[in-house]
């Protein structure tokens, strides 16, 4: 009963702000808190944590906010109520301040962009709130934890094999995460290093900002197969994009052999590997930063540990190991 009332005060506030104010009123917000109070928190051993989603229309961004909420069922002691970003840095900034106001035991952030959400991250560290950045961590805050990968690395399992894999005087399309974003331009910075510096012959025929979002992608994909007959690959900065630019060549024989790279993993991807769509992609699994997320969490509520900086594995996805991380999302309940 705990869980619900603080699952309908989230759902009362976040309506409440996005219909018109970032802010809420002064009446709102001691409203809030007295509920919430009566709704759980410390007074009765349970931490209540706000995990903050930088958008639940990104595929990954979905995946580990469900992610988040079946390992936080795990814990006796901890309640996560999850926000939605929206994509909107404005959105997202107003999520922490309300959460702040709302006197969370911690909050994690999924930045939008790092940059903007930076300032508000640091009000929650001062407010002397556990504060643990994740997907892309937001580095530099003292007092603030990490839960991340290396987005630099998630690119270079692709970018290796992409070397080997794409023809001589290919034309291959890019298509990128939000700028400014660390795993945005970290994976893109990988990409020059470690495949366009090493094949000098290949040619961009079209590169541009999806924003990790597939229709965005959709709509760059069907412009340049309008002005290019021959693309050899595409390389994407995550799997949303890459999915979203197959899509729009699924019925094209002219595109049957096309390459395709991404990051995340997703159940999408994976299936899309399976069926000989996709080329690879790089594991960032939502379930092991899920887990990493409220172990660390705990440990930082608990007193247990005072600073945690933490990054998981990305290991390549090709046809040759597929098979398992179907078998991974089968588990999961994300396939069936």
């Amino acid at each position: 009963m705990k869980k619900v009332l603080a699952l309908l005060l989230v759902l009362m506030l976040a309506v409440g702000m996005l219909a018109g104010c970032s802010t809420p009123s002064a009446e709102t917000t001691e409203a809030a808190a007295e509920t919430t109070a009566a709704a759980g928190g410390e007074s009765d051993g349970t931490y209540r944590v706000a995990y903050i989603a930088r958008a639940q229309a990104d595929s990954f961004a979905a995946w580990l906010a469900n992610a988040v909420m079946e390992e936080a069922a795990k814990y006796d002691d901890i309640t996560v109520d999850v926000f939605d970003g929206q994509a909107n840095d404005d959105t997202e900034n107003a999520l922490i301040e309300n959460a702040i106001t709302n006197k969370y035991d911690a909050i994690i952030v999924q930045p939008n962009n790092g940059e903007a959400q930076r300032p508000y991250v640091e009000k929650a560290v001062a407010a002397g709130i556990v504060t643990i950045t994740t997907n892309a961590r937001i580095s530099g805050i003292e007092g603030a934890s990490s839960v991340d990968a290396d987005p630099y690395l998630q690119a270079k399992v692709n970018a290796d094999a992409a070397v080997e894999q794409i023809p001589q005087g290919a034309n291959v399309v890019v298509l990128k995460g939000p700028p400014g974003n660390f795993h945005a331009d970290a994976r893109r910075e990988s990409w020059e290093n470690e495949f366009f510096a090493k094949r000098p012959d290949v040619k961009i025929v079209g590169e541009e900002i999806a924003n990790w979002n597939k229709d965005e992608a959709m709509n760059y994909m069907e412009t340049w197969v309008q002005a290019n007959d021959k693309i050899d690959a595409i390389i994407a900065m995550n799997d949303n994009m890459a999915a979203g630019a197959l899509e729009v060549i699924k019925d094209n024989p002219n595109f049957a052999n096309i390459l395709s790279y991404g990051v995340d993993g997703t159940a999408e991807a994976v299936l899309l590997i399976k069926d000989g769509k996709m080329t690879s992609t790089s594991l960032q699994s939502a379930y092991a930063l899920a887990e990493a997320l409220l172990s660390t969490s705990h440990k930082l509520l608990t007193g247990e540990e005072t600073q945690i900086d933490i990054d998981i594995d990305c290991p390549l996805i090709t046809i040759d190991n597929v098979d398992e991380f179907i078998e991974m999302h089968k588990k999961a309940g994300a396939i069936q």
